[in-house]
């Protein structure tokens, strides 16, 4: 989906799903007017009648037919007393590379890269310098993208050698998925998103405990299924169906089918209302929000606009004894100062640290050995509790 400049016209409800997936369903929160003075009271835990042993996956939907209790989400953004979080900024995180992954070179606004036994061209705005290895080498590359150049662009796959299939196995860390050629330039990684599932991975297997991980707008799984094979209980929410099979293809190739993950086709931010109001909690949340979605009638995500009440919901969800909350943002017009306060700000009276600042992928040359130029993917602000 091509992200949108110009916002549209009047107020429209947010409708969130994960990028790069053709066909993404979207659905909207239905909200009403705030009160002017919200009461704080103590959420309920309520047990669900379609509740299955987190030891077996599953695709869970929502009920066509919601309860009363979930008619009415809440619109407004809490205003938060106590002191802010300390701050680490700025904080630089750095992949080098990975088992099946790592950046070859980048340049003239492309970059080549490593994707287990394949190497691909793809659009870099990013990469304003020149390239370092030669042109043969570029040439070489078994498959190139060409089209629009935008994130979310749309376009199509060229093979110069030899045909080649539509996806290919895969493994990062201790998760085996599958790449694919998709028509939006993606192939279903980010691997500069490997600092972060490290530092998440060390987090479950040092707890003592099983951590609860919530994972939004999560894609093909990847990091459900590192954090599941750590040890952690993973609820995995996605709009996009296309996205949902994908995971799950994922999880039977890495014959993970025994790990407790819920596998949940929703709108992040319907999900996450509802589980405000059922007093769940989360010891980890990962939540990497697409700049502009639209659903299938017409529903609206803006970062811009949603965000804020995003993150603090996600607040309101995190355990007392939590590990983290991440928040990554791609392609958009900001510095990571923007929700470096933010997230302070939602953070307040919690305690802790706030650290932001931009992902990156390091060169390593045609042997992923060779220190190279750091490209900038993304920006992050992540809460810490220490």
């Amino acid at each position: 989906m091509k992200d949108k400049e110009r916002r549209p016209k009047g107020k429209a409800a947010p409708a969130t799903s994960s990028r790069g997936v053709q066909g993404r369903a979207v659905q909207a929160p239905v909200s009403r007017p705030p009160q002017s003075k919200p009461q704080q009271s103590k959420p309920q835990a309520v047990r669900r009648a379609d509740a299955r042993p987190v030891g077996k996956a599953f695709v869970e939907k929502p009920s066509p037919k919601p309860a009363a209790s979930d008619a009415a989400p809440r619109a407004e953004v809490r205003i938060r007393a106590g002191d802010k979080p300390d701050e680490r900024i700025p904080i630089i995180l750095e992949t080098k590379g990975a088992r099946d992954y790592h950046l070859i070179d980048s340049g003239d606004g492309l970059k080549l890269e490593q994707y287990g036994p394949y190497r691909i061209v793809r659009p870099e705005a990013q990469a304003l310098w020149p390239k370092t290895l030669p042109s043969h080498v570029w040439d070489n590359a078994d498959s190139i993208f060409t089209g629009d150049t935008d994130e979310d662009g749309m376009g199509r796959w060229r093979f110069p050698r030899q045909a080649l299939g539509e996806t290919w196995p895969m493994q990062i860390l201790d998760a085996e998925f599958y790449g694919r050629f998709t028509a939006f330039r993606h192939v279903g990684v980010f691997p500069e998103q490997l600092a972060h599932w490290s530092w998440m991975k060390e987090q479950i297997e040092t707890a003592g405990r099983p951590l609860k991980v919530l994972n939004l707008f999560g894609y093909t799984g990847v990091a459900s299924l590192i954090a599941a094979k750590a040890g952690a209980e993973v609820t995995h929410v996605d709009a996009s169906k296309k996205a949902i099979g994908w995971a799950r293809e994922n999880q039977a190739l890495g014959r993970a089918d025994h790990l407790p993950i819920r596998w949940i086709c929703e709108d992040a931010m319907k999900f996450i209302q509802r589980e405000e109001r059922r007093g769940s909690r989360y010891d980890i949340i990962l939540t990497d929000p697409p700049k502009f979605g639209r659903g299938p009638n017409g529903e609206v995500w803006q970062l811009f606009d949603h965000l804020a009440l995003m993150l603090d919901i996600c607040r309101e969800i995190l355990s007392p004894d939590a590990r983290g909350l991440v928040l990554t943002a791609y392609s958009i017009r900001a510095s990571f100062y923007s929700i470096h306060e933010l997230m302070r700000e939602t953070m307040r009276g919690r305690g802790g640290a706030v650290e932001s600042g931009e992902l990156i992928l390091r060169e390593g040359g045609l042997d992923g050995n060779q220190p190279g130029r750091a490209l900038s993917t993304s920006l992050f602000s992540r809460w810490v509790p220490k």
